[in-house]
């Protein structure tokens, strides 16, 4: 089998907030950029890296989901227990130092962890976890 991880989702509540902090923040590219006001769905990569991606989306857009758990998603990312993802640098204390430097909302220092890799974590504008391991 041939299968790779093309894209993976996170929701933001604020599109041109989100897509501020993925392209100037991360330095991420931003591929597309569809739909309106708060209904857009933006997927962003690392440069050079065209078959992964990340789909920032609205998620209360989805029709399957009804009013009650609309609300519980807003909570859970309100208090950034809802989304997050695990990103890996070359050098994860100069990447924290920039990272710091544009205003990411610091959770956790670089750390060398008990299980053996050195980390940090960040929230993003939408409060999705963002934790950022040194790449071996």
């Amino acid at each position: 089998m041939d299968i790779t991880i093309h894209t993976s989702f996170l929701p933001h509540d604020d599109p041109d907030v989100s897509l501020a902090f993925y392209r100037d923040v991360l330095g991420f590219e931003v591929r597309h950029d569809v739909g309106h006001g708060k209904m857009r769905w933006i997927t962003v990569g690392p440069p050079g890296q065209p078959g992964t991606s990340i789909l920032l989306a609205p998620p209360a857009a989805d029709p399957g989901i009804t009013d009650d758990e609309r609300r519980t998603i807003v909570e859970m990312m309100a208090k950034g227990t809802y989304g997050w993802i695990l990103l890996a640098t070359s050098d994860v204390d100069g990447t924290f130092e920039k990272l710091q430097a544009g205003d990411a909302e610091v959770v956790q220092e670089p750390i060398d962890q008990p299980y053996g890799v050195r980390d940090c974590a960040f929230r993003d504008p939408a409060g999705n976890l963002i934790r950022i391991q040194q790449r071996r």
